[in-house]
């Protein structure tokens, strides 16, 4: 039986001693060359349910069809509109994105990179799946672990490739501090120490007052259920501080309310890892995009992509894709590249030069900017 076979016969594990990674079973391959590559990004949330046969098209000659009154008689307005939808869940799906793989096969697409998939706060709107509860199990607004592995093998099939995106900076907003924190228990300002904790969430987002019971209630897997886990420095400036400092403040800051992970704290980092390469193992993904890169130390980022593209290759993905979220600049994204070398193959282009690139495309600069 094989890994995947054998771990989707039952519940998503509880802990990470409670499966064991595989080797050397029939994994799809690698690419020759990632760069002959056309890549389409999507949030699943507000791609496709698979159900647009079973709604009317838009008609532009009678807008006024799809715009009616509001409950109090008031007119249509798009700011409402607009207002209505934006933060909350839409309700895209796994089986949706499934279901538009011939779309994309026919757009000129060879690779999908899928935002992130991992249950989320039952109790929040974090559809962009950013805010991670439980890293071993599929939002179930999403779908569940067999239509992830469904996805993929569907894709595979196609030869299509799928790029999962991933967090091991932070998780989700998953507990409070304690109480008396100065500036509150949801978000304290940024302090250089730490602040103590104070109590988990529940499946409501109401404080429990012991370690979580239910899959809805605080972080999965156990061994992220340390209070030490965490850097428990409170909100600050993601911008602020020296790349070279390993104890820079937009390195230990929680992103608002997601708490950021103290990766020096021991084992964390490779039970983060053996988080994703279960992942990897059981759906037989081609790479990971890697979310905020940048707020981990270069010598963390070297040992996560190196110990994941160590773990695929022995799968037979001989260049398992690893790109990373690198903000800051040009400078920054080089920076990364060169301490991590070949274990990092690319950093997402959001500095200088894709601005650049826009301007040259438009015939607005010269073409040696």
């Amino acid at each position: 039986m094989t890994f995947t076979d054998q771990n989707l016969a039952t519940q998503r594990p509880d802990s990470l001693k409670d499966f064991c990674l595989p080797r050397r079973e029939n994994y799809f391959p690698s690419p020759a060359d990632w760069r002959n590559e056309v890549l389409y990004f999507l949030l699943p949330d507000r791609f496709s349910d698979g159900k647009e046969d079973t709604r009317p098209l838009l008609n532009r000659q009678q807008l006024n069809l799809a715009r009616p009154n509001l409950p109090n008689g008031q007119s249509w307005r798009f700011d409402k509109w607009a207002e209505s939808g934006g933060d909350r869940w839409q309700g895209g799906t796994l089986k949706g994105l499934e279901s538009k793989l011939d779309y994309l096969e026919q757009l000129g697409m060879t690779t999908i990179w899928v935002g992130p998939v991992f249950q989320q706060r039952g109790h929040l709107d974090s559809y962009h799946g950013y805010g991670i509860q439980d890293f071993l199990e599929v939002d179930p607004r999403f779908g569940t672990r067999q239509d992830l592995v469904s996805l993929v093998n569907k894709a595979h099939e196609k030869r299509l490739r799928i790029i999962l995106d991933i967090i091991f900076n932070h998780s989700g907003s998953n507990w409070l501090y304690a109480p008396n924190t100065p500036g509150g228990e949801l978000e304290p300002p940024y302090t250089s120490g730490w602040y103590q904790f104070g109590t988990w969430l529940g499946d409501r987002g109401q404080p429990i007052a012991v370690k979580p019971q239910t899959s809805a209630e605080g972080v999965w897997p156990r061994e992220l259920q340390e209070a030490d886990c965490y850097t428990r420095a409170g909100k600050g400036d993601l911008g602020r501080g020296d790349l070279d400092d390993p104890n820079a403040e937009f390195r230990r800051s929680d992103f608002i309310t997601l708490r950021d992970f103290q990766l020096e704290y021991p084992h964390l980092l490779d039970n983060l890892a053996r988080c994703y390469k279960y992942w990897i193992a059981l759906t037989d993904c081609d790479g990971f995009r890697i979310d905020t890169l940048k707020h981990v130390t270069y010598e963390q980022a070297r040992n996560f992509c190196g110990t994941i593209k160590e773990f695929a290759a022995n799968l037979g993905k001989s260049d398992f894709f690893l790109v990373g979220e690198i903000a800051g600049g040009d400078y920054n994204q080089d920076r990364y590249l060169d301490v991590v070398g070949q274990n990092l193959n690319a950093a997402l282009d959001i500095a200088e030069m894709r601005v650049n690139l826009n301007l040259v495309a438009k015939g607005l600069i010269d073409p040696r900017a």
